[in-house]
């Protein structure tokens, strides 16, 4: 246990912030020292005490404050705030070592970003939106305690969740062998080797989509059996779909055009199916492996036609149909000398925007190969990152041309 854990811990415990308007940042870092002693007690005020021996955070310019000039920043570029110094001390012995560089990155540091430049984020929105009003008599600590309860119950919530994928990722790996073994061993017919039957659910989606598994059969809590398609890797298409006759049916229309005798139903969205016993289930991912046709899309926004020959060298894309796109309509623009603007209001802007990743998302595209100016390529390009569609684009390297795929990613 390291020499802050210990201290967090004691029976006495004490630990200060800073008074008046609260963030997500302190907020949340009392919420982690509460979830580690109940029992601590957290004091408010414009000024540490000079007698204080407790924790002092996001006040005082010490170890677990970020407002002095020379205040840390992570080899990522994301500066800490008081929530993130706490959390590097501490989340180790909450979450292991990897889990707590995990949590760091998808959780601590967008509320650390936020809480440094003021770049909006939607938890840090509503934590400081127990603040009281500006016209509300009397203190804020109440309120500030009632924010801190909030994101405790959220930490707590999050650590189980984490732990809970940690576990699902270990049994998915127990599964996965013993289906490789079952194949291999000739337990299980090779023509199966896409198809894993889970002994119970477990999250698997992510680690399958690394995998040649196409199809998922798991216990439904409501009786029978579950299906699902899995997607590819870095796509929204999955890797096998059920027939598109299939899709939307039930019960007797799905039993008729199916063949299978316990066929209860399957999603019009066509990424679940329910059937009643085991060997159906087994069979509805046979017939839609051996009916399904893949015919793979890329969009070509805004390049030329001569880019399609090298868009079609790409793996697994040889037989792919390249769809030609423009850019939106852009809009008028209001000049001033050599300056600018789009003469729209922002939530034109952003409706154009959505209706025209709408008519790309239409073509379900394998990925979309981008070219053309700043102004109207990021709107786009922004959209598809935060969807995690491989976006595309053009690049030189020693005289050769090479098409790249942007990291995905908000």
């Amino acid at each position: 246990m390291n020499e802050l854990m210990e201290q967090i811990k004691k029976k006495d415990a004490r630990s200060f912030t800073h008074g008046g308007k609260f963030h997500a940042d302190d907020v949340f870092s009392a919420a982690l020292l509460f979830y580690i002693n109940p029992e601590i007690t957290i004091l408010r005020g414009n000024r540490v005490p000079d007698d204080f021996d407790g924790i002092v955070f996001d006040i005082g310019r010490g170890a677990y404050d970020h407002h002095q000039r020379d205040s840390r920043v992570r080899e990522n570029g994301v500066p800490y705030a008081a929530f993130g110094l706490l959390w590097e001390a501490v989340g180790a012995e909450i979450l292991g070592e990897e889990l707590a560089e995990e949590f760091d990155e998808a959780f601590v540091q967008p509320l650390d970003h936020n809480d440094n430049t003021g770049e909006k984020n939607e938890l840090a929105t509503l934590i400081g939106n127990f603040n009281p009003t500006w016209d509300a008599q009397g203190g804020n600590d109440e309120a500030f305690f009632q924010a801190v309860s909030v994101a405790g119950m959220i930490l707590e919530n999050k650590f189980e969740r984490y732990r809970g994928n940690e576990r699902a990722d270990r049994r998915v790996e127990e599964i996965l062998e013993e289906h490789r073994q079952a194949v291999t061993s000739g337990k299980r017919d090779s023509e199966d080797a896409k198809i894993l039957i889970l002994p119970e659910f477990v999250p698997c989606q992510k680690r399958l989509s690394e995998t040649e598994i196409a199809f998922v059969i798991f216990p439904s809590n409501r009786g029978g059996y579950c299906i699902q398609p899995q997607k590819k890797e870095y796509s929204m298409n999955y890797k096998c779909s059920f027939p598109a006759e299939w899709l939307g049916l039930e019960n007797e229309e799905l039993e008729q055009v199916t063949g299978l005798q316990s066929a209860g139903f399957c999603h019009k969205g066509g990424f679940l199916m329910t059937v009643g016993m085991l060997e159906d289930a087994v069979k509805a991912c046979r017939i839609s492996m051996e009916l399904y046709h893949e015919n793979p899309t890329i969009v070509n926004l805004g390049g030329d036609s001569c880019i399609d020959p090298l868009l079609k060298q790409l793996p697994g894309m040889q037989e792919a149909t390249v769809i030609h796109m423009d850019f939106m309509q852009l809009p008028q623009l209001t000049v001033d000398g050599i300056y600018g603007e789009a003469a729209m209001d922002k939530q034109q802007w952003k409706n154009e925007v959505k209706e025209n990743l709408k008519r790309i998302l239409k073509q379900k595209p394998e990925a979309v190969y981008v070219e053309g100016n700043v102004f109207e390529t990021y709107p786009i390009v922004h959209q598809l990152r935060k969807k995690h569609i491989p976006v595309l684009t053009m690049m030189e390297k020693d005289g050769q041309k090479l098409i790249i795929r942007i990291p995905s990613g908000s």
